[in-house]
């Protein structure tokens, strides 16, 4: 019998945004831990290369294309996951995009490319394999939202980004909410400024760089593999009494 309720052994995984920066982390964190994974991304190379070194782990590993805006393409990659892996029982939603830009000067396409991936795509992957998790009464979903959703940068103009990410959180509670009962929990991690290609321009702003370190009491940004080790725990049986949390890994900065 295995005691350790961090062992992922016989466990299938689906991570979106797996192709590259936080969620790559995921899909290698959660895979050593032994988790075979399904690594899916809206780049197809950046998702088999993922995949690719999954599999150096010893685990099993199939790369998948997604489009989390539309409900089909969402289906059809928990599918190919059943079938090529098995049962869904672990979801981590990373796939997201952010960029900077006035409030005034958002158009329509911009507001609504952000919610539709940030938000929609959150929703309706915990719906397609939510469904699966219910039928099973088991399973445990992560959803990746971000510390911007619980207080507005500074000083970089994003309330598209932020926006998306509130309701990511409430989301999260929500569907913890209705499907706690049902063996199925649900909770969410919100990183602060992490080290991937989504921070670079910040960090290659002196403004932003200087400000965005002066507010985080740790004074460094995040490496990948600290979300990543977050994740791993809310998705294991370590966490069996959380959901509906909201675990913030940010170096401090909403502290102060």
């Amino acid at each position: 019998m295995n005691n350790n309720p961090f062992d992922l052994s016989g466990k299938v995984a689906l991570v979106t945004g797996a192709g590259g920066g936080i969620g790559s982390a995921i899909a290698m964190t959660l895979a050593n831990a032994g988790a075979d994974m399904a690594v899916a991304d809206s780049n197809a190379a950046n998702a088999e290369r993922t995949a690719f070194d999954v599999k150096a782990t010893g685990r099993r590993a199939v790369a998948l294309t997604v489009d989390v805006r539309e409900p089909d393409s969402v289906t059809a990659i928990e599918e190919a996951t059943r079938k090529q892996l098995g049962e869904i029982d672990i979801l981590v939603n990373c796939a997201g995009i952010a960029f900077n830009k006035p409030s005034e000067e958002l158009s329509p396409e911009e507001w609504l490319q952000v919610i539709d991936i940030n938000l929609n795509g959150v929703f309706w992957c915990c719906q397609a394999i939510g469904r699966r998790m219910l039928a099973r009464n088991s399973g445990s979903i992560v959803n990746i939202a971000s510390m911007s959703g619980v207080i507005a940068n500074k000083p970089q103009p994003q309330s598209h980004y932020n926006t998306s990410k509130a309701g990511v959180i409430m989301l999260t509670q929500s569907l913890a909410a209705e499907w706690a009962d049902r063996g199925v929990r649900v909770n969410a991690v919100s990183p602060g400024y992490i080290g991937t290609e989504m921070t670079k321009l910040g960090m290659n702003t002196p403004e932003w760089k200087k400000t965005w370190l002066e507010m985080t009491p740790m004074a460094r940004v995040g490496e990948p593999v600290e979300i990543a080790n977050a994740v791993w725990y809310l998705a294991s049986d370590a966490a069996s009494f959380a959901t509906g949390s909201n675990l913030i890994v940010d170096g401090g900065y909403t502290a102060w």
